[in-house]
């Protein structure tokens, strides 16, 4: 019983920030998916979290009024144990509670500038069930800056292919269209954070201490995003 509360309360946390990207989604480009990638990329995260039907259409309704107003993004920066630098985005509906559980967090760590260590791109994520497709030509004819191989444990078929494609922040729409047109299926699409120089750590028991800090701050309801310069 113990287990399945555990389960339940990840499973609500989830849910929660998949339907607060949803409600911001629709206040900065409208409640329209065909013309709106940040939608329907989220659309797309709460099908895949089997979120009902009826909590999908409730959140575009409370967005398509003044309820995604109610949440602010907030940003935060700081360094993991051992150094490695983070940006923590969170939206959130209280500026003082979300500043307060932050600062709790980083105790084990320390809040700094480290902006300047990352570069503002775009970023998507995306399949193809076609696994010849060779990810530097896609990235190229796409528009896409660079590009990264997912893992291929991650895609679940060896007949697909998949990568993360980093773009100029003006340039992600036009390169999801194209790779939309490709046949490619995006599962993320978002202006975001990419680390200049990523961190290496050859100790086991470091890495731990980091993705440890990291998943604690993952879990925290408000936070919306991290990007890590973890390698």
């Amino acid at each position: 019983m113990a287990g399945k509360m555990v389960s339940d309360a990840k499973k609500g946390a989830l849910f929660s920030k998949i339907m607060k990207e949803v409600a911001v989604a629709c206040r900065e480009g409208g409640a329209d998916p065909n013309g709106n990638a940040r939608l329907r990329t989220a659309l797309e995260a709460a099908r895949k979290a089997s979120v009902s039907r009826d909590t999908i259409d409730r959140a575009l309704k409370k967005a398509a009024g003044a309820g995604a107003d109610a949440f602010e993004p907030v940003i935060y920066e700081g360094f993991t144990p051992h150094q490695v630098p983070v940006i923590v985005v969170c939206l959130t509906d209280n500026k003082n509670r979300t500043a307060s559980q932050i600062r709790l967090l980083f105790r084990q760590g320390q809040m700094s500038s480290v902006s300047w260590m990352f570069d503002s791109v775009g970023i998507i994520e995306a399949t193809h069930t076609d696994a010849g497709q060779d990810l530097e030509t896609v990235a190229i004819e796409s528009g896409a800056q660079d590009f990264s191989p997912m893992d291929p444990a991650d895609l679940g078929s060896e007949s697909k292919v998949g990568g993360t494609f980093y773009t100029g922040p003006a340039d992600l729409d036009s390169v999801g269209k194209a790779l939309l047109a490709a046949g490619w299926r995006i599962s993320r699409s978002e202006q975001g954070y990419r680390p200049k120089a990523p961190v290496e750590l050859d100790d086991d028991g470091k890495r731990k201490q980091v993705v440890s800090f990291l998943d604690a701050l993952d879990e925290e309801p408000d936070v919306h995003r991290l990007y890590t310069g973890l390698d």
